[in-house]
């Protein structure tokens, strides 16, 4: 029973601490959205791609767990689904991407986040929209994405429970991607020429700014998903920089090293902890998964 009641503290000094942090870094913002950062994206405005990584019909699943010190605890669910569309009556792929606290953290900060995206069937960006009730807190971000003159523009709109409203409007000669609409790209994306220390530089629009990502590829390695199942994996940082230009890891990417580039696992450095996404099952997928490592 004592054991229980420290675990139990444990779990909640930990969700306090993602509440207290959720204002900057939510863990649903890292968990569920930027693994979607994979591969280098161009460095123009023309944001068309040929879709060769992904179909109608895939859906991922993964297990969140937090670590508080020296313990582990499973907190929740994520999902990612791809469906063939339409908007504004033109073909399109939307894509959900759901994040769920379990009952046990519902009861320390409950966590229900709704990512929804649209993206043209040559892959631009279209639509996207962040539905985030973390704690006591409820906010919607959308952006709305537009070409013209090979400039791509964005407009964003982030609106809080209370009606308050919060617009701005945003261009760059380089393409804009959001958390789920670079996803849709970077996975068609051949990641051979990249070098160890390579750096991947874009803007990607939040639903309430625009901020300039870097990603560095690390190289491979050897990871066990959730399934049972190891992979081998491209292995990519995260990495933002302090005002004296030191740089600081904040998620780990493991991705297939196979045609389909499915995120394996994710590792999240947090200022109260560190979490950790694992793969959990996969189905629709489009190529058969060559990155399973068999004795």
């Amino acid at each position: 029973m004592k054991r229980r009641k420290r675990i139990t503290a444990a779990v909640a000094a930990v969700i306090n601490g993602m509440a207290a942090a959720g204002r900057k870094k939510s863990f649903a913002l890292l968990a569920c959205g930027l693994f979607c950062l994979v591969f280098a994206m161009p460095a123009s405005a023309q944001c068309t791609a040929v879709n060769k990584a992904f179909q109608s019909g895939e859906h991922v699943m993964y297990d969140l767990y937090f670590n508080w010190k020296f313990i582990w605890k499973k907190v929740g669910l994520a999902s990612l689904t791809t469906n063939a569309s339409t908007y504004q009556s033109k073909p399109a792929f939307r894509f959900n991407l759901l994040s769920v606290g379990s009952k046990q953290t519902d009861f320390f900060f409950k966590m229900r986040d709704t990512l929804t995206c649209y993206v043209s069937d040559k892959l631009e960006p279209l639509y996207f929209r962040k539905a985030a009730e973390e704690g006591k807190r409820y906010t919607v971000d959308e952006a709305w994405f537009s070409y013209n003159d090979g400039v791509s523009y964005v407009k964003q709109r982030r609106t809080w429970r209370d009606g308050r409203v919060q617009e701005m409007e945003y261009n760059d000669s380089r393409c804009i991607f959001d958390m789920l609409s670079i996803l849709a790209q970077a996975r068609s994306y051949n990641p051979n020429d990249y070098k160890i220390g390579d750096k991947i530089h874009f803007p990607m629009a939040t639903g309430r700014k625009v901020e300039q990502q870097t990603l560095i590829y690390r190289g491979k390695e050897n990871v066990e998903a959730n399934d049972d199942v190891t992979y081998r994996c491209l292995v990519f940082s995260f990495v933002e920089y302090n005002d004296k230009g030191k740089e600081k890891e904040v998620i780990t990417f493991f991705i297939s090293d196979d045609d389909n580039h499915l995120p394996i696992r994710l590792d999240m450095y947090l200022n109260f902890g560190s979490a950790k996404a694992f793969l959990k099952s996969v189905r629709g997928n489009r190529y058969p998964l060559t990155s399973v490592i068999t004795d």
